[in-house]
């Protein structure tokens, strides 16, 4: 009952105030001021105020997903350049393995909490190179020494269940992941370290793990292992090298010239280039068959990348035989000699029985390619260079005297490259490498123009 007499109430004030504001304003017209209205207009009828909603309030409410993904960009952007100021500082006189080390013991003694290491982290690891300490597990140990010890050990297994601590875990799994690229095998210290930060059931711990297991296994994989170093000497690269492509124990190296400098009749300094050949004997002999006739070709360059380092070859080949003036060798089958074995003969005819259901569709085009008859490696890939290499090789290959020589050149870099460099062009521009391909035509066409018509006239004075 109470509140029925209240809602009565309230609707019979709604309506009389309509009525108490004409009549008031008729009051005030007739005595010509302005008077306030009563104290029940003011406390029943108010206006309608919009929601005001506080900054402070505004964290609560949820953001989206782009602008959380920027924000964390630009902060992520703004600690790296603040962290990487350290290194830069540290290393202005010379970035060495000593000068990294002081900028990560200026952030271990800058605060004690380390806030902001992971992102120091991020940050030495991607300034290890400039320094050169990328393969140093002394400093990957220091690293790692940056993170809190005994914080990010989870304490139950629904801790270890839910990726406890996901974001440094995270950073000291790229760690080593870096180590991993570059070869770095974990020790013992780095076991220790990461026992200590994230327990024995973290994800870095399972990683060391599974490094050490797979290290060992394909540590001596490769059976042509590239040196980390390389040598520093062109004609010691260029030895490497060109034993690395034959891989023939028998193969000879030989440096038909060392780089020196040579002074002209003007007073000019020109700068002569290592000249440097590799031949087996197999090649030598295959050179020796060769038929007169026909000329051989001088081929590049061609790249061979040695880690960050791109070197370039050529090639002394000739055109493939025709095949109507191939020749098969017939093996004997019942000849026991140095070139057959009983236990692996070179030549077997068996009658294999044929599976119904095998597929003859399949068939592979052999691409036959000339024989190579010599490689060699020059710092400078015009035609002058690789005659000299050619008028060496005619020393233990008299049969080049008789032979024709064509350069075939392509245009491009034809020297030492190397990545943390800028690339080296070769003398000229590609226009003038077109143009000496063009005069080395000519020559060709020339040369075989005069060796018909010597032979026409040596038919002419035997007539």
């Amino acid at each position: 009952m109470n509140s029925a007499h209240i809602l009565l109430r309230t609707q019979c004030v709604r309506c009389v105030t309509p009525l108490v504001r004409t009549a008031v304003r008729q009051t005030a017209l007739s005595n010509g001021g302005t008077t306030h209205c009563p104290t029940l207009t003011s406390t029943c009828v108010q206006a309608h105020r919009a929601f005001h909603i506080s900054s402070g309030n505004n964290k609560h409410w949820p953001a989206s997903p782009t602008s959380k993904a920027n924000d964390e960009d630009t902060k992520k952007e703004k600690s790296l350049v603040g962290l990487e100021d350290l290194f830069e500082r540290a290393g202005k006189e010379a970035k060495t393995k000593a000068t990294f080390n002081t900028a990560v013991d200026v952030f271990n003694k800058r605060d004690k909490r380390k806030r902001g290491h992971v992102e120091f982290i991020y940050a030495a690891l991607k300034k290890m190179p400039e320094f050169g300490v990328e393969r140093d597990i002394a400093v990957y140990n220091k690293i790692l020494d940056v993170f809190p010890k005994e914080v990010f050990v989870p304490q139950n297994f629904i801790q270890r269940m839910f990726n406890h601590y996901p974001r440094q875990q995270e950073c000291a799994v790229q760690v080593l992941e870096q180590m991993e690229n570059h070869g770095v095998m974990p020790n013992v210290e780095t076991k220790v370290l990461l026992m200590q930060i994230f327990g024995p059931k973290g994800h870095p711990v399972r990683k060391y793990q599974r490094m050490l297991y797979w290290f060992p296994k394909f540590k001596h994989a490769n059976p042509f292992p590239v040196p980390h170093q390389l040598p520093a000497d062109p004609v010691d690269l260029a030895r490497f090298s060109l034993t690395r492509i034959a891989n023939d124990l028998d193969a000879r190296v030989t440096v038909y010239q060392m780089p020196y400098t040579d002074i002209t009749e003007t007073g000019e300094e020109v700068q002569e280039p290592h000249i440097v050949g590799i031949q087996s004997p197999d090649q030598q002999s295959l050179l020796a068959k060769h038929n007169p006739s026909k000329p051989v070709f001088v081929e590049g360059p061609y790249p061979l990348w040695l880690r960050k380092t791109c070197v370039y070859y050529y090639l002394l080949k000739a055109d493939p035989v025709p095949p109507e003036e191939k020749v098969e060798e017939y093996i004997d089958p019942e000849l026991v000699g140095p070139e057959q074995c009983l236990h692996y003969p070179l030549w077997v005819d068996l009658d294999l029985q044929v599976h119904m259901g095998d597929d003859f569709s399949f068939d592979v085009d052999n691409l036959e390619e000339g024989a190579v008859y010599a490689m060699c490696m020059t710092g400078q890939g015009d035609q002058a260079t690789l005659a000299r290499w050619i008028s060496g090789l005619q020393e233990t290959n008299p049969i080049l005297g008789q032979i024709p020589t064509l350069f075939r050149l392509e245009s491009g870099p034809r020297e030492l490259q190397d990545l943390t460099a800028a690339p080296q062009r070769p003398s000229g521009s590609d226009m003038d490498s077109e143009q000496h391909g063009v005069e080395y035509e000519h020559a060709a066409e020339e040369d075989e123009q005069q060796q018909q018509q010597q032979q026409h006239g040596g038919q002419r004075v035997k007539q």
